[in-house]
C-alpha cells in the first residue's frame, strides 16, 4: 500500500519541525541519542523485573542512588580518557593504577601513618589522599614521558603499565587486603554517612539552578558582544527550565532514599536519642559531588584554556600543531599526568567505598572507561570529544552492569555485553563521522 501525498507531506513537515527545534536549541543530537539509550536501558531493566520477578528494582531511589555512586569513579577517569583519546593516544593501565594507588594509600593509613601520628589522628586521611594524588600523577607523567619523549607507542606503554602496576599492587602487601581504612577517608566513598543530607542537597540544587541560569545568560551576552548568532529567547528559556527541572528532580530523588533502619538506630544511640521510625534522607553522595566538580573543572579546562585548545589542535593534526609552535611532547606528557591524577581520585573513591584496599581493585575498569569515552562521542581518530558525553557514557555503562547484576546475569555475560557495546559504539562513531563529512 503506497503512501498518499498528504501523509508524505505530514512526515516531511514533522521532520522539518524537529530539525528547526534542534537548530534553534542547538542540542547535540549525540546527547539525545545517549539519553534515549539510557532511558531504554533503565525502563527495559525495570520492566524486565516487573514481568519476570513481579517487582521492578531498577527505577527505585535506592538503586538509582547507588548507581550514581558506582558511576563516580568510572566517570572521573572517563573525563581524563577524553583528553588522552583526543590526542590520538590510549591508556590501558588505569584499572591497574587504581589497584596500586589504593594499596599505597591503604598501607599508609593502616600500617605507616598510625605509627607516626597515632591511631585515629585527623591528619591520616589527608596525608594518604595527598600521597595517592602525587603517586598517580607521577605514574601518569612517567607514561607520558615514555610516550612523548621516548616515542614508545601509547598502546605498548600503557599495556606494560597494566601488567606492571597490577603486579606491584600484589607485591606491595603480599596479596593481603588492607582494612579498615581511616573512618574519615571512608566517607569519600559514599554510604549513609558519606552523603550531605536533605538540607544541603537542596542548597546545592539551588546553587546549581542559579548556575544554569547564569551560564545561559552570560552565554547570550557574550554572543551579543561578539555579534554571534543568537538562540531564540524561547529556546534559552526552555533550556533553563529543563536544566533546573532535572536538578530539582535529582534532589527529590536522592532525598527520597532514607537511611536503613539499622543505621538510624545506630546513629540515634550514638547521639543519645530515640530515632526509631525517623526518616533521614541520604541526599547527594560525596563521590557524586566530586564527579560533578571534576566534570565542571575539566569542561572549563577543555573549553576555556589554552591547554584545552592545544589538546584539540594536537588531536586534529599533530604535524600542523607542532609547526604552529605547540610543544606537542610537553602537552602529551601533561595529558597523561592529568590522567594519573584523575585515576588517583577515582582510586580514593573506590577504596573508600570498600573501606579497604585490595590488589584486585579496578580490574577491567580500563574497559569501562574507554567505552564510556567512546560512547560519549570521543572519536578514536582524535580531535573530537566532550566531557559531559564521557560522564553520560559512564552512566550508560554502569547502568548496563547494574541492570545485569539485578536480573542475575553472571560476570561472563556482563563482559560479553560490555564488549559488544564497545564495538557498536565505535561502529556508530564511524558512521557518524562519515555522515558529517
Amino acid at each position: 500500500m503506497s503512501e498518499t501525498p498528504s501523509s508524505n507531506a505530514a512526515t516531511e513537515s514533522s521532520k522539518n519541525a524537529i530539525s528547526k527545534f534542534l537548530k534553534a536549541t542547538e542540542i547535540d543530537t549525540r546527547l539525545l541519542g545517549m539519553l534515549g539509550a539510557l532511558a531504554l536501558i533503565w525502563f527495559g531493566f525495570h520492566f524486565y523485573g516487573v514481568i519476570f520477578n513481579n517487582f521492578g528494582a531498577f527505577l527505585t531511589p535506592r538503586n538509582l542512588w547507588n548507581l550514581s555512586v558506582q558511576t563516580s569513579s568510572i566517570g572521573i577517569m572517563a573525563t581524563g580518557m577524553v583528553l588522552v583519546i583526543v590526542t590520538r593516544n590510549i591508556d590501558l593501565s588505569v584499572g591497574s593504577m587504581i589497584g596500586v594507588i589504593a594499596m599505597a594509600m591503604g598501607l599508609l593509613q593502616v600500617e605507616i601513618l598510625p605509627q607516626i601520628f597515632g591511631i585515629g589522628h585527623w591528619a591520616i586521611w589527608i596525608v594518604a589522599v595527598a600521597a595517592g594524588l602525587i603517586f598517580g600523577t607521577l605514574i601518569g607523567a612517567l607514561h607520558g614521558w615514555l610516550i612523548a619523549y621516548r616515542e614508545i607507542p601509547a598502546f605498548i606503554v600503557t599495556l606494560g603499565g597494566l601488567m606492571v602496576w597490577r603486579g606491584m599492587a600484589f607485591l606491595s602487601a603480599g596479596g593481603r587486603t588492607i582494612s579498615p581504612v581511616d573512618s574519615t577517608f571512608a566517607l569519600l566513598g559514599g554510604g549513609p554517612y558519606g552523603a550531605v543530607g536533605a538540607s544541603l542537597s537542596w542548597v546545592i540544587g539551588g546553587v546549581a539552578c542559579i548556575g544554569v541560569a547564569w551560564i545561559i545568560y552570560s552565554g547570550r551576552q557574550s554572543r551579543i558582544k561578539h555579534n554571534f548568532h543568537l538562540r531564540p529567547k524561547w529556546a534559552d528559556l526552555m533550556l533553563g527550565v529543563v536544566g533546573c527541572a532535572t536538578i530539582t528532580g535529582s534532589v527529590l530523588l536522592v532525598n527520597s532514599y532514607p537511611w536503613p533502619k539499622g543505621i538510624v538506630r545506630q546513629y540515634g544511640a550514638k547521639i543519645g536519642q530515640d530515632l526509631e521510625g525517623t526518616f533521614i534522607s541520604h541526599g547527594f553522595a560525596i563521590p557524586v559531588l566530586i564527579l560533578v566538580a571534576v566534570g565542571i573543572a575539566m569542561t572549563i579546562l577543555m573549553t576555556r584554556t589554552r591547554f584545552g585548545r592545544y589538546v584539540f589542535a594536537i588531536g586534529g593534526n599533530p604535524e600542523a600543531a607542532s609547526l604552529a609552535g605547540i610543544d606537542t611532547k610537553w602537552v602529551t606528557m601533561k595529558v597523561f599526568a592529568l590522567m594519573g591524577t584523575l585515576t588517583a581520585i577515582a582510586s580514593v573513591i573506590a577504596s573508600a567505598r570498600l573501606n579497604s584496599a585490595t590488589n584486585a581493585l579496578g580490574t577491567l575498569d580500563e574497559l569501562y572507561v574507554i567505552a564510556a569515552a567512546v560512547i560519549g562521542g570521543t572519536s578514536l581518530s582524535g580531535g573530537v570529544g566532550k566531557i559531559y558525553g564521557a560522564i553520560l557514557g559512564a552512566l550508560v555503562m554502569q547502568s548496563l552492569q547494574s541492570g545485569m547484576v539485578l536480573i542475575g546475569f553472571d560476570s561472563a555475560i556482563q563482559r560479553i555485553v560490555v564488549g559488544m557495546v564497545l564495538v557498536m559504539a565505535v561502529y556508530l562513531d564511524i558512521l557518524y563521522n562519515k555522515r558529517v563529512k
